[in-house]
């Protein structure tokens, strides 16, 4: 959510005309995140982001646009993608019976200034920074009707930052590291190389993920009872094929953790993953790999913020994550490895 790409009123506001939303009224870059460039649009039609994408090409963008379509035609609080008016939607009728082919046309990837681009409802609500149970349990509860509204999505695009991507890029970012850190990376790469190999891996159920549900791409608004109610998620540019296991692991390492310590709080741990299995209970090879998963999740975030963190590229708003943050939060899952499996409800 970086500006790398700066975009005049008017190019903006051509867009807008073109997608059939009014008059541009207001362009605000969005300060925080690393990846893409954000805007908010303001136009006569209501309220818009408008992403130009910095690493993501036009093959790879379809999957991600049609899965926010897919979820939102699905009843899901999803910002659904605006159309281009002059790009032809692929024809029901020419779909195989259960898979498109990942960058088959969509009518959702624009262009502006040569870059691959999209625009999105805006969400209503603000992000919540310090969640309570009763937020994690909402987004448990979301979480799991994602996975459940995925299952027939016809696209399949493997996530872009799994193992490979883990292993390829740990040798970038080991000259960073010091001996101990140098370490941890070794070894937590040889256990998921050697947990990705093994059957109970193999058995756990896949679909479309999210694979980056922090707490800061989620709304909340309250009721009139001041119970807080989720609005949306959004950012789905990570999305991918993978296990569901591990889009919830994610989630349960930002959402339920101290950021300064990497603990977590049973209360917000328990109320996550209750409210996800009492709309999707877990299966065994899930119960049994939820700390692997954990630990997977950590490793994650830790390598690519290293990697943002040390080899950043030039944007203006640019902030880079600490990269410490998840290095606590690996070493907390690795040392108490087995403690997840006691939030689990009972099978």
């Amino acid at each position: 959510m970086a500006v790398f790409t700066e975009i005049s009123f008017t190019q903006a506001q051509a867009l807008m005309m073109r997608l059939g939303l009014g008059a541009l009224r207001a362009l605000r870059g969005i300060e925080g995140g690393i990846e893409n460039t954000n805007y908010f649009a303001s136009t006569e039609r209501g309220e818009f982001v408008l992403t130009v994408f910095e690493r993501l090409g036009f093959d790879q963008l379809p999957y991600y646009l049609c899965l926010m379509q897919h979820l939102a035609a699905h009843g899901l609080p999803v910002p659904a993608p605006v159309a281009d008016p002059a790009l032809t939607p692929l024809a029901p009728a020419a779909r195989p019976p259960l898979i498109v082919p990942v960058n088959a046309p969509c009518e959702f990837v624009l262009t502006l200034a040569g870059k691959p681009a999209a625009v999105v409802q805006r969400l209503e609500g603000r992000s919540v920074l310090a969640p309570t149970a009763a937020h994690c349990a909402a987004l448990g509860r979301l979480m799991a009707r994602m996975h459940w509204a995925g299952r027939d999505f016809p696209r399949i695009q493997p996530n872009l930052r799994s193992l490979a991507w883990w292993n390829e890029t740990a040798p970038v970012v080991r000259p960073y590291l010091d001996a101990q850190q140098a370490a941890l990376l070794q070894s937590e790469l040889a256990y998921q190389n050697h947990i990705a190999q093994s059957s109970a891996y193999a058995a756990l159920p896949r679909g479309p993920v999210h694979a980056d549900l922090f707490r800061d791409n989620a709304m909340f608004a309250q009721d009139e009872g001041g119970v807080p109610q989720l609005t949306g998620v959004f950012d789905f540019y990570f999305a991918g094929t993978d296990t569901w296991l591990f889009d919830l692991a994610v989630a349960l390492n930002d959402w339920t953790l101290d950021p300064s310590t990497g603990r977590e709080d049973p209360s917000r741990a328990a109320a996550l993953l209750q409210a996800y299995e009492a709309v999707r209970p877990l299966q065994a090879a899930e119960r049994a790999l939820l700390p692997a998963m954990l630990r997977a999740g950590a490793l994650r975030f830790w390598i690519s913020r290293l990697w943002d963190f040390h080899l950043p590229r030039a944007a203006a708003m640019l902030k880079p994550h600490d990269p410490r943050q998840f290095e606590r939060v690996l070493r907390e899952r690795v040392q108490h490895s087995q403690d997840a499996r006691s939030l689990l409800a009972p099978a």
